[in-house]
């Protein structure tokens, strides 16, 4: 892989973010809070990663893949959502470790937890204590289900979320065939709405001065991105299903054979339509593809024309014709694609970094960029830290714990 990263972002060289000076004291676990973690420490904010003594997040033994020396292997699921943070190992049931825990809560501004409910009252942290510890404290937790309800008990993981939150209804081949989606997409959804959250809570704790909590769910975060799915159900009384590579409300849109691969085809106007109808000899007056609710009622008999119109291009030819004419279009790339691919490198998505054991590694990067308009430059965070050895930074957050008390 090409390590000609961020090239278009190189002139934020330095900047630290809109976050810079705001502390994230992160608690959570697994993947939907430490994503939120990531995100907030993407922005500049300095983020402590509390861990358990020993074996640390249960992420670094997800694998494999491992990398790294054999005595040393780290888990690259690890390494997906802990960039720009700090490690430091605690024992939350340990007297002293938790007085650790309540000096980093005085000077905190942000506390994320996604322990079931419940467990951080029992540790002797109910968000009444934390408050009295820190009435500016911001609290973000996330939980599976929810924090109240009849079900609010239920320990919650991605892929029961998505069957249980519908997603897997309406994804896959057919009504027959539920499919997950490839990526833990309610963990990563819940950690991108706690973090937005948590930010709305930082704002408004400008104008009151008072922490708030803020609580969401991979139950939630899937609900949450429904979107049209969503009001098919509630308001026009239908039951979404799945229906493979093709969009349920307009057509043409979807991945369609040619030659020698497949190619997607997105047609969203009228005026699309017939301009594509026209390039490449479909009936555009036909009935049955007159306007977009008679394409998507016919729509097996118009995929069938699409795909004899297809037939005798290759994809790459395919793709270029369908660029001529103006019709929005694209290909299926690989994982691996993607990141040789020079779009991605241009938007700053592949991030350099040094890891204490593997050395230089590439990351997938954040994917905000911030520009100041009045000297039309780029502030995007551009220097980024690699995920933390378990407990690394211990001394480092000891220093900084001082010259906050020496301060005070």
């Amino acid at each position: 892989m090409s390590s000609t990263t961020q090239t278009a972002a190189t002139s934020g060289q330095g900047a630290t973010g809109p976050l810079s000076g705001y502390v994230v004291l992160d608690l959570t676990r697994a993947l939907a809070g430490p994503h939120a973690g990531m995100m907030m420490g993407d922005l500049g904010a300095k983020v402590i990663k509390i861990e358990t003594v020993g074996t640390g997040d249960d992420t670094r033994s997800w694998g494999p893949p491992f990398v790294g020396p054999e005595d040393n292997r780290q888990a690259t699921y690890f390494l997906s959502c802990n960039r720009n943070k700090l490690s430091l190992s605690l024992n939350l049931k340990d007297e002293e470790h938790k007085a650790k825990l309540v000096q980093l809560i005085k000077s905190s501004d942000v506390l994320m937890e996604n322990f079931r409910t419940g467990v951080l009252d029992r540790l002797g942290f109910s968000v009444e204590i934390l408050h009295e510890l820190n009435p500016r404290l911001v609290i973000l937790s996330i939980t599976g289900f929810g924090h109240d309800g009849p079900e609010a008990h239920r320990s919650g993981y991605d892929q029961i979320l998505q069957g249980e939150a519908g997603l897997m209804s309406i994804t896959g081949s057919g009504p027959e065939d539920p499919q997950k989606v490839g990526v833990p997409i309610a963990d990563l959804l819940s950690g991108m709405y706690g973090a937005y959250g948590a930010l709305a809570a930082l704002l408004e704790r400008e104008k009151t001065g008072r922490g708030q909590v803020v609580r969401t769910s991979l139950l939630a975060s899937i609900i949450g991105v429904h979107a049209f799915q969503g009001t098919r159900a509630t308001v026009a009384g239908q039951n979404p299903k799945a229906i493979g590579n093709h969009h349920p409300s307009i057509a043409p849109y979807g991945l369609y054979a040619c030659k020698d691969s497949k190619v997607q085809v997105s047609i969203g106007s009228q005026k699309l339509w017939q301009n594509f109808a026209n390039s490449f000899g479909l009936p555009p007056d036909d009935p049955r593809f007159a306007d977009n609710s008679a394409r998507v009622e016919n729509r097996p008999e118009l995929n069938v024309l699409i795909e004899e119109a297809f037939a005798s291009y290759t994809a790459q030819d395919l793709l270029v014709a369908l660029d001529d004419a103006g019709i929005p279009s694209g290909k299926v790339r690989s994982i691996e694609e993607v990141y040789e691919w020079e779009q991605v490198k241009s938007q700053g998505l592949i991030v350099e970094v040094e890891h204490e054991v593997l050395g230089k590694i590439n990351l997938p990067g954040p994917p905000l960029r911030f520009f100041d308009p009045a000297t039309n430059q780029e502030t995007t965070r551009t220097k980024h830290s690699a995920p933390p050895v378990l407990n690394g930074d211990a001394e480092e957050i000891e220093q900084w714990l001082q010259a906050r008390k020496d301060e005070a």
